[in-house]
């Protein structure tokens, strides 16, 4: 084998495109579907059918039965355990078995976003509201911080009939006051068994209690996070339907054991057999691109050597082994479908495992090798998903979570082709989903998006991720990330930044009265001329507009239009309020908005007038409501002026 080549194109497995436009809009939709239905997959959704999912397959853990008699007579529980003892999914079945009572049900923002370090705001605190905060990931001061703001919280909670149910990091156990421990539940993890039992159940798999006794299967549940118990199921399920059910349950066991069990020992002792750089290179390339193409394992492994600058050997290249034969020697052949693997199954698992474990000192540059061989070499998509999966997976299991970020920025850089967007949203996407280091990634997110100076391309990626990935899991962070985008970007990012933010709160009232808040927060400062403009394309006469505060908020936002535009500028949008005001279910309170916003002043109030009598004149339609809208409005204009209507007595 030789230790260098040069790649050229010969054939595109995918679409080739030198330049941005078109063709970056279609990437980006077609990852867009992508990223949301992976979102909905994941476990850590707040999401009504996610939760009823959950629910169904719910092995409730020690303590469940006290954890729940706590909440419910303090209206908060704190929940301590072991990690992948099942904290997080046990907080929200508390929460899901609540009766609905007319409030939201979703998570707290666990990261530091716009200078509040406080994930509490009574003032967003409804009715009925189910609330989480996870800090399974928080660090000493932040724990201290949240614990400190709780109690007069807690107050606020019991007031307003809602309920809070808190994850606590296990690793900051011994910093927990001594107030909030009668709050505290420690939760024990359910039998694994147990948990394996009933998912399988809901893959229609029932196997005998003997079936499930193997000492293999025993010694992975003792040690397996019920995360990685679920995901054993779901595998299980896949070997079902791929081997077919005359195999039978031992079989499906088996293969989907394969992929987890630890073969590090094994791989250790392979490469100790395995002397030179380049066998030992070709074992990495094919684990990381284990089911492609023999050409693309060899140039993966080529590109490997060539980053590590291992010495070429000089010797003719036709006294080398084939590429066949060196793949037989390395464990490895090549299927009926031509793609290569190794022959045992999860050993590619094991080497990337290996790798990144006992030779750290490489990460950084395995790293830039995954970042120029993406850049330069065509795959198909699905082939760039598994090697931007497996290096994700790596670099999150080893904390090095900045090598995906290294990769995000790389991919959306000035230089780079525009087709690497969608691997960078990937990479962004595997990071928000890591139980870890998740939260991590959406406060790098946030630092990224109040930064004007970002690339165009980024803020791109941004967007997307925060609308199909975020959005799903945490919306209240994915919020005020768009929000920042679409304020400080006058291009496509900032467009498709304000209409994501439109859609999340169209959709969802809470999520309406939280961006109605932010506008209004910072609409006379330096972003006031994009908050005005998205305030209008908000502001709905006829959303609940029956509700006291979101009639001050609306009010609020039009007094700082009135004042910063020309009558003109806003004209458009007062016609549209007049013409929702046809229908009298709305008319006397969404005017009171528009004249409460004048402020008595007398050419705002004038201004007011004639913009609605050149509707009246304008407006096809009923002239009968037309004629009531007008008449409405300028009655409560008198009645601002101090001009009372006389009284005519008999």
């Amino acid at each position: 084998m030789t230790s260098s080549h040069s790649a050229y194109i010969n054939e595109a497995r995918s679409a080739v495109h030198t330049g941005d436009g078109t063709q970056v809009n279609l990437y980006l939709q077609a990852l867009s579907a992508s990223l949301r239905e992976q979102a909905r997959q994941r476990p850590r959704t707040v999401a009504k059918d996610d939760r009823e999912r959950l629910y169904q397959r719910f092995v409730p853990p020690g303590h469940f039965q006290r954890a729940r008699q706590v909440l419910h007579t303090h209206h908060t529980v704190l929940l301590s355990g072991h990690p992948g003892s099942g904290l997080r999914a046990t907080a929200l079945m508390l929460l899901h078995e609540l009766p609905e009572a007319g409030g939201s049900f979703h998570e707290l923002p666990d990261t530091v976003d716009d200078d509040s370090s406080s994930p509490f705001d009574s003032g967003e605190i409804n009715a009925g509201d189910r609330l989480l905060l996870d800090l399974s990931g928080a660090d000493e001061t932040r724990y201290l911080e949240i614990q400190n703001q709780l109690s007069d919280f807690r107050d606020q909670l019991i007031g307003r009939g809602a309920h809070l149910t808190v994850v606590l990091p296990h690793h900051l156990g011994y910093l927990l006051r001594s107030d909030l421990r009668p709050l505290t539940m420690d939760i024990e993890r359910p039998p694994a068994r147990r948990v394996l039992t009933v998912h399988l159940r809901h893959f229609d798999i029932n196997p005998s209690a003997a079936e499930l006794e193997t000492p293999e299967l025993t010694a992975y549940l003792a040690k397996a996070p019920l995360r990685d118990v679920a995901d054993l199921a779901d595998r299980i399920s896949r070997n079902r339907d791929s081997m077919g059910t005359e195999q039978g349950f031992p079989h499906w066991l088996s293969g989907a054991l394969a992929m987890v069990t630890d073969q590090t020992a094994r791989v250790a002792g392979d490469l100790s057999t395995h002397h030179t750089g380049t066998r030992r290179a070709l074992l990495l390339a094919l684990a990381m691109f284990h089911d492609t193409a023999p050409a693309t394992v060899f140039s993966a492994s080529t590109a490997l050597l060539a980053v590590l600058r291992h010495p070429p050997d000089e010797r003719p290249r036709l006294e080398h082994s084939d590429f066949k034969a060196e793949l037989k020697e390395i464990g490895a052949e090549t299927q009926p479908s031509g793609r290569v693997r190794f022959s045992e199954i999860g050993y590619d698992r094991a080497v990337r495992d290996h790798f990144w474990t006992y030779l750290p000192d490489l990460r950084l540059r395995l790293c830039d090798w995954i970042g120029e061989y993406l850049e330069r070499m065509w795959l198909s998509q699905h082939e760039r998903e598994q090697v931007i999966a497996r290096f994700s997976e790596q670099g999150l299991r080893t904390g090095r979570p900045e090598d995906l970020l290294r990769l995000a920025t790389r991919w959306t850089g000035q230089n780079a082709p525009p087709r690497l967007m969608s691997d960078a949203a990937r990479v962004l996407a595997n990071g928000l989903a890591d139980d870890r280091y998740g939260r991590s990634f959406r406060q790098q997110i946030y630092d990224w998006s109040t930064n004007a100076e970002l690339s165009p391309r980024l803020k791109q990626v941004l967007v997307l991720v925060c609308t199909d990935v975020m959005a799903q899991t945490h919306p209240d962070q994915a919020m005020v990330r768009l929000h920042h985008l679409a304020r400080r970007d006058r291009g496509p990012a900032g467009a498709a930044a304000q209409k994501s933010l439109l859609t999340m709160a169209r959709a969802d009232s809470r999520l309406y009265r939280l961006l109605l808040s932010r506008i209004n927060t910072d609409m006379t400062g330096s972003h006031g001329e994009a908050d005005s403009a998205l305030f209008l394309a908000l502001a709905d006469a006829t959303r609940l507009i029956r509700s006291a505060s979101v009639r001050a908020a609306l009010v609020f936002g039009w007094t700082g239009i009135l004042r910063r535009w020309p009558w003109e500028r806003w004209r458009p949008d007062v016609d549209r309020w007049l013409t929702a005001c046809e229908d009298d279910r709305y008319r006397d309170l969404a005017l009171e908005v528009l004249v409460a916003a004048c402020g008595g002043d007398s050419s705002r109030l004038g201004s007011l007038y004639r913009v609605a009598h050149d509707w009246a004149r304008t407006r096809t339609g009923h002239p009968s409501l037309r004629a009531e809208t007008t008449a409405a409005l300028f009655q409560k204009i008198n009645s601002a002026q101090g001009f009372e209507p006389f009284s005519v007595s008999a």
